[in-house]
């Protein structure tokens, strides 16, 4: 369904979102960052040390043992998941000496052994966005609730995280930002000239009230003359600001840290809507929230909004997309659902219900942390086999068998994919997150829908076939070398039997003095190079020509003529 199939004009009797929150999540590849000797560079180093060149800054507070900083959400976080998911997110267990020090350090070594392999880095200089989601309609104001960036070690990803609040909006403005600002640039233009599926704008606003940055999705010619260019999208200038010090790497910008699109451009979206009675939200309002749809035209005959699509593809939407356990009368928090595509996951409860809407430990703060990590971690992996799925391809299309400097980058380059991808299964690869039977459905449910395992199954097969092709032409070289050498002995052997017989010497100048030994030594050792060169050039029609004489079914003349070959052209 486009935007020119939805009806800006709200329902009769809307119902009325009291709380609202939308959190999305982009993942990008990252180039990987080189000094100027061509080592490798850890991003978030390079990001790290621009300092007030850049408005990122490293979060490091929250689980360092400040307990100024640490929060009952945060232990309530930390003990949703399973150790070796709490290992990734938080690093390892510090201990404690005798002395009562702690034994991490503060080396990189031991922060790369010990401290989290995810980084996260925040800028807070954004407080608003100031949105129209269609031409004509008012401009809403949606609070910052934080701007991140998480980085992971040993895998060239980045992924932006941003999330948004609103109080008192209608369902179909909800609907509506749900399915329009999560968008990296326009996905094409009406006949008006009028930007599809995205915002019709979007004003980045600092604690002031002022602009920082605003969307150029309605200049459709810039959009164009790039992807001619560069054969790469273009992402909206509001974007581009957002990721500032990062850049686009066709952007033509200069930076030390570039990114390429990875996925999808519509981000990955979680949203959270309280309402007054969430039963009174109709079915195909449902349908929509949890597939993305945006909101849609209002029947005049029921004043309800219609199916987004046919009625037998969503007959089981319940079952595909639903998770229920709380969608109930009883509980502390009735009559919540969470509806999960893969590339959205939402959740809709009751606005009366204090537990819903605790920050700290109800169903909002669970939402914010527990839910979003699960719903991150399944979109990093993602995203990090389609990285390796690239660099695969990147290889290939810049190997140039005919070109040796090529053909052993190319091999370097494939360990390091399968090298990377073997850290990769045993550092980040996991199906299980947790044993919380809430946590665990919503994983699974995501992780389903985002086809992992059968993802993940074909990129390991084509990261085999790649190495098992590596191994097999290394073989092949050594088998090879193998031939000659053993051509090379076979027909010196001729030469060293013939002048060793009996220990006889056919030059009798045991007692020549030094300067003859050596002259006649040097003219020996010459033509012995040139011979066995010579030798080794042809080892390989001569290794044809020994098998030919071996053959006992050929007759005299074919083995000659075997032996003729050895000089054809």
């Amino acid at each position: 369904m486009t935007s020119a199939n939805i009806d800006p004009t709200p329902p009769p009797n809307d119902i009325a979102v009291r709380r609202f929150h939308q959190i999305l999540l982009w993942p990008l590849r990252l180039m990987r960052p080189r000094d100027q000797s061509g080592a490798a560079q850890k991003p978030w180093q390079v990001l790290r040390d621009m300092g007030a060149a850049s408005p990122w800054r490293e979060v490091v507070k929250e689980y360092t043992g400040d307990r100024e900083h640490f929060h009952e959400r945060h232990y309530n976080e930390f003990v949703t998941f399973l150790p070796y998911v709490q290992r990734f997110l938080y690093g390892e267990p510090r201990r404690k000496s005798p002395s009562g020090t702690e034994t991490s350090g503060g080396t990189e070594r031991a922060d790369r052994s010990l401290g989290s392999p995810m980084r996260v880095f925040r800028r807070e200089d954004i407080a608003q966005v100031r949105v129209v989601t269609q031409p004509g309609l008012a401009p809403i104001v949606l609070d910052i609730k934080h701007v991140d960036l998480y980085f992971f070690y040993d895998v060239d990803l980045v992924l932006l995280n941003v999330e948004v609040s609103a109080n008192d909006l209608t369902l179909t403005q909800a609907q509506e930002l749900l399915y329009r600002f999560g968008r990296g640039y326009p996905s094409g233009w009406d006949a008006k000239g009028e930007a599809l599926h995205c915002l019709s704008s979007a004003e980045w606003l600092n604690a002031a009230g002022e602009v920082l940055a605003r969307s150029d999705a309605q200049q459709r010619d810039v959009f164009l003359q790039h992807v001619s260019e560069h054969r790469a999208p273009r992402t909206a200038a509001h974007w581009a600001f957002m990721l500032q010090p990062l850049v686009g790497d066709h952007s033509g910008e200069a930076g030390a840290l570039r990114y390429r699109q990875i996925e999808y451009y519509r981000m990955p979206v979680m949203g959270y809507l309280s309402v007054d009675e969430p039963r009174a939200i109709s079915r195909n309002d449902f349908i929509r929230l949890g597939l993305g749809t945006g909101a849609g035209k209002v029947a005049p005959a029921s004043g309800t909004c219609a199916m987004p699509f046919a009625a037998d593809y969503l007959a089981d939407f319940e079952k595909r997309h639903c998770y229920d356990r709380f969608w109930t009368d009883e509980g502390a928090a009735p009559n919540t659902r969470y509806l999960c595509s893969g590339h959205a996951m939402i959740v809709v409860g009751d606005a009366q219900a204090n537990f819903y809407g605790c920050g700290d430990r109800g169903v909002l703060a669970q939402f914010r942390h527990q839910h979003f990590l699960l719903f991150m971690i399944a979109h990093f992996q993602k995203a990090a086999l389609l990285m390796y799925s690239d660099r695969l391809v990147e290889a290939l299309k810049r190997l140039e068998v005919d070109n040796t400097n090529s053909v052993r980058r190319f091999k370097r380059e494939i360990r390091a994919s399968f090298e990377g991808f073997l850290r990769f299964t045993h550092r980040y690869w996991f199906h299980e997150v947790a044993e919380q039977a809430q946590a665990r459905a919503l994983f699974q449910l995501t992780a389903t829908h985002l086809e992992l395992d059968p993802l993940y199954a074909e990129v390991k097969e084509r990261m085999h076939d790649m190495n098992q092709y590596l191994d097999a032409d290394s073989l092949r070289r050594q088998a090879n070398t193998v031939v000659r050498l053993t051509v090379v002995t076979i027909f010196g052997l001729i030469g060293t039997i013939t002048t060793g017989f009996l220990g006889m010497n056919l030059i009798a100048e045991a007692d020549a003095s030094w300067p003859r030994k050596i002259a006649l030594a040097a003219l020996v050792f010459i033509p012995t190079i040139a011979l066995t060169m010579y030798t080794m050039s042809k080892s390989k029609r001569l290794s044809d020509f020994l098998d030919a004489l071996s053959d006992e079914r050929l007759s005299v003349w074919k083995k000659f003529k075997a032996f003729a070959r050895v000089w054809a052209k």
